[in-house]
């Protein structure tokens, strides 16, 4: 019963010492936007460039704005979007995630050709007509349809 007592209070006082230590541990806050040196630019951030993978308060190898970033945004920019208005205006969120009509992949990003969505909306049902005119297009990025996992499950 004396090792039952003593393991309990040996717990309850670990546990009032780790809330106590990240109590006292709330100094840290993001910066307003990135300082003018940090040539943050126009290219793709990968943040763990500058910033050590899991530093300070948050885990920046998870905001690397890598080729599946766009599709796997969505937990990290809802529970630390204030990461993400270091770069990014508020209202950026509004220009893919529009509230009243959800427009097409082609009409969004007329000009921008991501690696993942480079296509219009409708594109799977009319893909057979460039793939028919010119074989070599789809070939750059899908490589030979009877193989490539991208292909593979309608061209098998």
């Amino acid at each position: 019963m004396n090792i039952k007592i003593s393991t309990f209070i040996g717990v309850a006082l670990s546990l009032l010492l780790l809330h106590a230590c990240a109590a006292l541990n709330t100094d840290y806050e993001l910066p307003q936007q990135h300082p003018p040196d940090a040539e943050v630019g126009n290219r793709r951030p990968i943040c763990t460039k500058c910033h050590d993978p899991i530093g300070e308060q948050i885990v920046f190898k998870q905001f690397d704005h890598t080729a599946y970033f766009a599709e796997n945004h969505r937990q990290v920019a809802y529970q630390q979007s204030q990461v993400c208005f270091l770069c990014h205006q508020e209202s950026s969120c509004n220009d893919c995630h529009g509230v009243r009509v959800e427009l097409k992949p082609s009409l969004k990003n007329q000009t921008d050709n991501f690696r993942r969505t480079p296509h219009r909306g409708d594109y799977i049902s009319r893909h057979r007509i460039d793939g028919r005119t010119d074989p070599s297009s789809c070939y750059r990025c899908h490589g030979n349809p009877k193989t490539s996992e991208s292909c593979v499950r309608c061209h098998a």
